[in-house]
């Protein structure tokens, strides 16, 4: 009786102390065997139900900052310019002259293509139609009546100052050109011609006279050479008609394009069952061979020049070099070699898990092959996410064009602003303004001018503050779109593994079943996820922007420790996204929170992060190659038709400006098309994987706890199901 209990307490301490080793592991105890567990859990609650809440929250501030948006902007605005003192031309106080035009514009080509940042430094007014005629004013020659542009306020005929004066001090253009109207510019005549019929620059500009407002005169080629920035504007201007004209004329030529490179895409993944051990092996058996030749090859030349005085002479710029060659061959030959042992001992305790890896990689592609709506589950996500660029886009440009409307006089309550769909007097800008802030003018102890001025500072700061906002929901709404696709392909994934016999015990609609539980127990956890991963990103805009206010600047420890940060962020943002991945394919599968479901994910990652590894590396190996394979077939079948090589349908060839355009609108969307493939793929691959390692952890292949792994894993491993003798054949 003793000895009996002496032996229990011996059983319960040996499983302490195992207990006590396995908390002690770098990634903590293994998961212990779950009976209820088959699969999915559908008995499942709601989680992160604050997080659901705070997002639902912002989206409504989304809506509201949407709403002031196209309320109060109009982009129409922003296509419009501006003169000098910052009013649109053709609407307000500038309404009737629509265009232009710029006092220098010499002096503003001068610039070089700075000036389509910077802006021209030189007056800019708004005037009702752009010169017909070449004229350069001379003081004592024209009398005023001939200055016929000049500033806001300024006549000439009956202003106080000279000739001289009004054109020394800006008040008055000293030239203008013959000019057409474009973006409601006025662009001097000679311009366009270069544009439209091919003249040469300095040709086109030799009968053009123009002087400073110091009146010194510009020759031709000056005029030419200054005036030859915007000439490149044109022709960009016409390049870019021509590729539009292309895109319209092939138009279904390239949908047909991206067709096929959809379809190839899809048969290379169902045959990827077959190829991948292949595609893997016969890398590793090239890398190996290249480097031992290299190896062979390097030491060969050592010995047969090593009684020899060649050497090798090397300049680069003012640095002279010369080496030996045989010690050269024998650098690379040591250097060859090593990489050569390196590569055979990783191969030979790595080799199993190789193994694994492209099992793992054939049964992705059976789980694709027997949900084959998963294949079109990324067009969903990947809609939503245009959609919500184009929003974000949208509001963006609304928000903006807010800041362009501030032209009525705020002193004067007569004045009258009119938008391209009607006007507005100074009380209804007021009222809507002030009830907007909820605060009105004319209840205040201050001055009217006052207030109303500190209103409008408000309001552009309300403007600044919209955008940021508008911006950070972007990345919170494309990462949240992301984490749905991904936790919908992760459940049906889930379900697939976790069939004992497969497709039998698959359950009926898996993707529609997955997306539902989304929706209804898991948007909080979604939401969590997608924010953390925004607010990094909002952190790594602000570091670019601070980056690019440094730039110029003599400070080499700040630049410094700004790229240390953008480095660190990067890299923390590629962490988390894969920590995320994992933690979406936990909570599809278990149900439980988003923190709860990391943690474990991580824990069991760190307890297989060999595996890990080599699955994650083989997997991107394998997608790479297979993405290069597609978006070179669609380049190159492309090319072949639309360049006419391809005799039989060599009548369907269109005349194009530029051929290369359709073949590169072929090549970037098949690139997009097999990026969207390829992540259902690696999806599958990396669901069943944090599946399989919960697999080898929970279960034994006894009868009461069988493996659910192929039979392919189970003979990789040496494992197998251990069947009850009612149980006629194995699985």
């Amino acid at each position: 009786m003793g000895s009996s209990n002496s032996k229990v307490e011996d059983v319960d301490t040996s499983k302490e102390n195992k207990e006590k080793k396995d908390q002690e592991k770098p990634g903590g105890k293994p998961l212990a065997y779950d009976k209820n567990f088959k699969g999915p859990i559908k008995d499942r609650s709601c989680t992160d139900i604050i997080c659901c809440l705070l997002f639902l929250i912002f989206i409504v501030g989304l809506v509201v900052v949407a709403y002031f948006a196209f309320q109060y902007g109009d982009p129409r605005l922003l296509v419009y310019p501006v003169n000098s003192n910052n009013e649109i031309c053709g609407y307000g106080k500038q309404l009737g002259k629509p265009y232009l035009l710029f006092f220098d514009l010499v002096a503003c080509g001068r610039m070089g293509v700075g000036v389509f940042v910077k802006g021209c430094p030189t007056p800019q007014i708004c005037i009702s139609a752009c010169p017909t005629e070449n004229k350069v004013l001379i003081p004592g020659v024209d009398a005023k009546a001939d200055f016929k542009y000049c500033k806001d306020g300024v006549d000439a005929t009956t202003s106080s100052k000279t000739e001289n004066a009004l054109l020394s001090d800006e008040d008055c253009a000293r030239y203008w050109f013959a000019s057409k109207p474009l973006i409601n510019r006025c662009v001097p005549s000679f311009l366009i011609d270069v544009l439209e019929k091919g003249a040469d620059m300095a040709t086109a500009a030799a009968n053009a006279t123009a002087s400073d407002a110091s009146g010194n005169s510009y020759d031709s080629s000056m005029i030419g050479n200054s005036l030859d920035v915007y000439g490149t504007f044109l022709k960009a201007k016409e390049y870019g008609e021509k590729i539009i004209e292309d895109v319209w004329t092939a138009w279904w030529m390239i949908l047909i394009g991206l067709f096929l490179a959809m379809v190839f895409a899809l048969v290379w993944i169902i045959i990827m069952r077959w190829i991948a051990g292949f595609m893997v092996w016969f890398t590793i058996i090239a890398f190996l061979g290249l480097f031992g030749f290299s190896t062979a090859w390097t030491l060969y030349q050592y010995y047969e020049l090593k009684d020899t005085s060649d050497s090798f002479h090397i300049q680069f710029s003012v640095i002279q070099m010369t080496m030996s060659k045989p010690k050269l061959f024998l650098a690379f030959g040591i250097i060859s070699g090593v990489i050569l042992v390196i590569a055979l001992l990783i191969l030979l305790i790595l080799c199993s898990r190789i193994r694994i890896a492209i099992s793992l990689i054939k049964e992705g592609s059976r789980a694709v092959g027997t949900m084959m709506f998963t294949l079109i589950c990324p067009i969903f996500p990947f809609a939503l996410q245009i959609v919500v660029v184009g929003f974000w886009l949208t509001v963006a440009v609304f928000l903006a064009s807010t800041g362009r409307n501030q032209s009525f006089d705020f002193n004067n309550n007569s004045s009258e602003y009119r938008y391209p769909n009607g006007s507005y007097n100074y009380e209804n800008i007021q009222k809507a303004t002030s009830a907007f802030f909820g605060k009105a003018c004319d209840n205040t102890s201050l001055s009217s001018s006052e207030f109303c001025t500190f209103l409008k500072n408000q309001e552009e700061n309300f403007v600044i503050y919209s955008q940021i906002f508008n911006l950070f929901m972007m990345f919170w709404l494309v990462n949240f779109v992301v984490a749905l696709g991904q936790m919908t392909l992760a459940g049906a994934f889930a379900s697939y593994y976790w069939a004992f016999e497969k497709p039998r015990d698959i359950p009926a609609f898996p993707i529609l079943s997955s997306l539902w539980r989304c929706f209804r127990y898991h948007l909080g956890s979604l939401a969590f996820g997608s924010l953390i991963i925004a607010i990094v990103q909002m952190i790594r805009v602000l570091l670019e922007y601070v980056d690019a206010k440094l730039k110029g600047k003599e400070n080499p420890v700040a630049k410094f420790f700004i790229k240390c940060l953008k480095c660190c962020f990067w890299c923390l943002e590629k962490f988390l996204k894969f920590l995320n991945k994992n933690a979406y394919i936990l909570i599809a599968a278990h149900g439980k929170n988003f923190c709860t479901s990391a943690k474990n994910a991580f824990m069991l990652i760190m307890r297989n992060i060999v595996r890990v590894v080599v699955i994650d590396k083989v997997t991107d190996f394998l997608l790479f190659i297979s993405k290069l394979v597609v978006v070179a077939f669609a380049a190159a079948t492309s090319y072949f038709f639309f360049d006419g090589r391809i005799d039989f349908l060599s009548s369907f060839t269109p005349s194009l400006n530029f051929y290369v355009v359709p073949i590169v609108l072929v090549t970037l969307g098949s690139y997009v098309i097999a990026s969207c493939f390829f992540s259902v793929y690696e999806m599958a691959v990396d669901t069943l994987f944090l599946c399989f390692l919960e697999d080898l952890e929970r279960n034994d292949g006894s009868p009461e706890k069988p493996y659910y792994m192929s039979k392919d894993l189970r003979k990789i491993l040496g494992k197998k199901n251990v069947m009850a003798p009612s149980e006629k054949k194995e699985f």
